[in-house]
């Protein structure tokens, strides 16, 4: 059986010089993660009183299933991954001698980093031999998870971890997320809009477009009538910033709403001719928080 963090050449696998880790924040698929060839520790989420984790294949809960209970009025809450879960999963590729990049969800939106820190502290203590690196990538979903894919990119490259990190440190914050939600109550829930502005929004039917900034938060950029026009305004936003647009590669998340999620893919295609769009589920812990109806773009852009 291969192990994590393998590669094979010639019909022999070979330990690869270091690790990736990430967290299901990063809504990448089970097949994407292995494909990658990087590990995830899932965070946690309670569903009307029961506990389930968010896993990159989906085995303790279906988006569809998710979100079909947040329709009816089911409640959820969320759990970041703890420094137990960190030192738990890690110990053993530092036993094995491989060293460990961690590329965190955002510190502006969830306690995981500041968890992976601390675990990385009491580990290095533990294995002074091995290099342990946390970096806050100060994104979420999909935006995280493309960050993910572009550091897996460098290391199948023949980069160092060192070389990786520092890659991913300086260009964090080029990448974009750009999305919009259909449901302004859910973003009421988490105090980032007032109740009147969500009853208001709703009956004119308003559409929040947001994204997240440079502290890795979640902000509003603006707003659009209706559902067309903010999903317009998604790829305007990307025509405003993107790098080399025709060449890049494009992530696109929803919260089951995959007919828009392949409209938004087909107006980014058709307008910058990208051919590399991957489109995949926002996950429940991001998804407890925005809502059935999230619609998010990501990609490599001048500025935020």
């Amino acid at each position: 059986m291969r192990r994590a963090g393998e590669k094979k050449s010639k019909g022999v696998f070979f330990l690869s010089d270091f690790v990736i880790f990430t967290d299901s924040s990063a809504d990448l698929s089970g097949e994407m993660v292995s494909q990658l060839d990087v590990q995830v520790l899932p965070l946690s989420f309670i569903l009307e009183e029961h506990a389930y984790f968010n896993y990159p294949d989906n085995r303790d809960m279906d988006p569809h299933l998710f979100y079909d209970r947040l329709r009816r009025g089911g409640m959820a809450t969320t759990n970041a991954v703890n420094v137990a879960q960190y030192t738990e999963a890690l110990e053993p590729f530092l036993q094995a001698g491989q060293d460990i990049l961690i590329l965190a969800f955002s510190s502006g939106l969830s306690t995981t980093y500041h968890s992976s820190l601390i675990a990385v502290e009491e580990l290095s203590a533990k294995y002074p031999g091995r290099k342990l690196y946390a970096v806050d990538t100060l994104c979420a979903s999909l935006g995280q998870g493309l960050l993910v894919w572009y550091a897996a990119r460098e290391r199948e490259r023949g980069h160092s971890i060192d070389e990786v990190r520092d890659w991913v440190e300086e260009h964090k914050l080029n990448i974009c997320h750009q999305f919009t939600v259909d449901d302004l109550h859910f973003l009421k829930r988490g105090g980032r809009i007032s109740g009147a502005t969500a009853v208001v929004g709703s009956m004119l039917h308003i559409k929040p477009v947001l994204h997240v900034d440079n502290e890795g938060r979640l902000v509003s950029t603006g707003k659009a009538r209706g559902r067309h026009a903010s999903l317009k305004a998604l790829v305007d936003r990307m025509e405003q910033t993107a790098i080399d647009s025709g060449s890049l590669t494009v992530f696109v998340s929803h919260g089951d709403c995959l007919e828009d999620a392949q409209a938004v893919a087909d107006m980014v295609k058709r307008r910058f001719g990208v051919h590399e769009i991957y489109i995949n589920h926002v996950g429940p812990v991001i998804g407890a928080h925005s809502g059935p109806g999230t619609l998010a773009l990501f990609y490599m852009g001048t500025e935020r």
